[in-house]
């Protein structure tokens, strides 16, 4: 019986870097609070971000979802989707 080759999952180097997850989660919950929180008051957008990063897991940094509700507040409303279905 030949011995069994050790494995190590701690070694090498990693094709992407640390918290790159967590980015994927907030670029996600910013994008979707950007279509719908949209021209809405500052405070609207950044409670919309808070709650929605929480619920994926992630701790919102206050600084960064201030910088994100300001540029959010400040776009024009999307016009109305008309498709006929």
């Amino acid at each position: 019986m030949e011995p069994v080759a050790s494995v190590s999952l701690a070694g090498g180097a990693s094709p992407r870097p640390a918290g790159w997850q967590m980015q994927l989660r907030v670029d996600y919950v910013v994008n979707k609070v950007m279509q719908t929180h949209r021209g809405q008051s500052e405070d609207a957008v950044a409670q919309a971000i808070n709650d929605q990063l929480r619920s994926v897991g992630v701790v919102p940094n206050g600084r960064q979802i201030a910088q994100y509700a300001a540029a959010i507040s400040q776009l024009p409303l999307l016009p109305p989707n008309n498709r006929s279905a």
